[in-house]
């Protein structure tokens, strides 16, 4: 580990070296870096780059390792923990790019991307007036061009209804906050498929095969956040025509930004609540839910509404928390009621970092395994969500028999082989009964989530 005192002279030399591992930059420019020694490091270099932002020379090669550092930030949403000492330099930073350019002066470069490492420059009303040169370009679209044309396709968005519910209106507060999950970039189906080719590919067991026939399906995404769940089932789905509702009009703005940029024309976003799904008056072939119905204040409540939004014979998708595979994650979160630890960003970075200076790293290490650790919405969402349902295979086995839904299967190629070894039987793999057994013996099967997909029958 370098001192601030080391890099302020090494910089050049540094910036230098990193030119010579670009996919570190492009990394960095594309998603959070679920790294300790990355992060000291990347913490240690921003200071130490604000301490003497008035000495360094906007040299090319400092330049291009400052914006993949400002991308990064952004990116994390300045997940870093910052000193007092580095709030009072950045203070005295704003005043000083905010004199120059109301003097009609242009900031340097090296300053711009100084500031954009620690504030997002949409927050200074001076940010379209900074000239846009090369070095700045991609930290300026990311931090101005973007946010702006989120902010007008906020107020484009079509509403299904007033949400009036409390517990959705408290988790649409937190999403509007954070849009979850942050993402640059996305691994895209190359060729859409039928769905019967993707049942079979799934190894999924069906129980009605007139879904098969269905050449244009119409697919329900309920929950799709920053748009990334949209956006692949779109792209996975032969003909499909997608409508992707949200209670976050951040989430959905930045969802719809994202498609427009990817050129897709088959999805449609609505801000609505799963609770009023039932006022579209529309039944789909396909309905997908993952991340969702436990976050509501009735989960079985929602679940009950989207079967409702399926046609008979209809497919599901759906995600949800398992209570063994969380105990590590409800076991901080009842350490963050009990030491009543804020949910605001300080608090969160605060808490945070006691994680990472503790010296109990046996009970901690799993959290730091997490990659939700190293983004701020997704430490929000993993660790201080407003409201959290944790279910258990045979309690969803109960779910899916009152609302009219077989059990198809299970869609995780990795953890379906590994049960496969102890359970043979050609039926096994569809009897959660011996799934709960599985799970019971291997605890952490569904640290993810169950992701499972099921077919309405009745």
């Amino acid at each position: 580990k370098h001192s601030a005192g080391d890099l302020n002279h090494s910089f050049e030399k540094l910036a230098s070296s990193l030119q010579n591992v670009p996919l570190l930059l492009k990394l960095m420019s594309v998603c959070p870096l679920p790294d300790l020694e990355f992060e000291a490091g990347f913490t240690a270099i921003r200071s130490a780059l604000l301490s003497s932002v008035s000495e360094i020379t906007d040299s090319p090669e400092v330049l291009v390792f400052q914006s993949a550092l400002a991308l990064q930030c952004f990116v994390n949403e300045y997940i870093y923990s910052q000193t007092s000492e580095e709030a009072e330099l950045l203070r005295r930073l704003e005043l000083s790019i905010n004199s120059e350019i109301s003097s009609g002066k242009q900031p340097s470069p090296h300053s711009i991307l100084c500031l954009a490492s620690y504030k997002a420059l949409h927050n200074y009303e001076w940010g379209n007036l900074i000239s846009v040169t090369t070095d700045i370009e991609d930290v300026f679209t990311q931090q101005i061009l973007e946010p702006k044309q989120e902010s007008y396709l906020k107020s484009e968005m079509p509403i299904l209804a007033e949400i009036t519910d409390k517990i959705s209106s408290k988790v649409r507060k937190q999403y509007e906050k954070n849009p979850y999950p942050r993402w640059v970039k996305l691994g895209l189906p190359l060729n859409p498929k039928a769905i019967s080719k993707i049942v079979n590919e799934l190894n999924l067991r069906t129980f009605d095969s007139r879904v098969y026939e269905v050449e244009s399906p119409a697919i329900l995404i309920a929950g799709c956040g920053t748009g990334q769940h949209s956006i692949i089932t779109a792209t996975r789905f032969l003909n499909s025509k997608v409508l992707a509702v949200d209670l976050s009009l951040s989430s959905l703005s930045y969802a719809k930004r994202k498609t427009e940029e990817l050129g897709l024309q088959n999805i449609e976003y609505m801000q609505a609540d799963i609770l009023d799904l039932g006022k579209l008056e529309e039944q789909f072939e396909i309905v997908e839910s993952s991340g969702v119905l436990h976050h509501m204040n009735d989960p079985i409540a929602g679940w009950k509404v989207l079967a409702g939004c399926l046609k008979l014979g209809g497919l599901m998708s759906i995600g949800l928390y398992s209570e063994f595979a969380r105990k590590h994650i409800v076991a901080l979160r009842d350490d963050i009621s009990q030491n009543n630890i804020g949910s605001d960003d300080d608090a969160m970075k605060s808490f945070r970092r006691g994680i990472i200076n503790s010296d109990d790293k046996e009970k901690y290490q799993r959290i730091q395994l997490s990659s939700d650790f190293y983004s701020l919405s997704a430490m929000r969402d993993l660790l201080f969500h407003v409201q959290e349902h944790r279910f258990t295979l045979p309690q969803i086995q109960d779910c899916l028999s009152q609302l009219g839904l077989e059990f198809c299967g299970f869609e995780a190629d990795k953890i379906v082989q590994d049960f496969k070894r102890t359970n043979i039987g050609p039926d096994d793999p569809y009897d959660l009964d011996k799934w709960n057994s599985y799970e019971e013996a291997n605890p952490l099967t569904f640290s993810a989530m169950y992701q499972f997909w099921c077919q309405r029958v009745s």
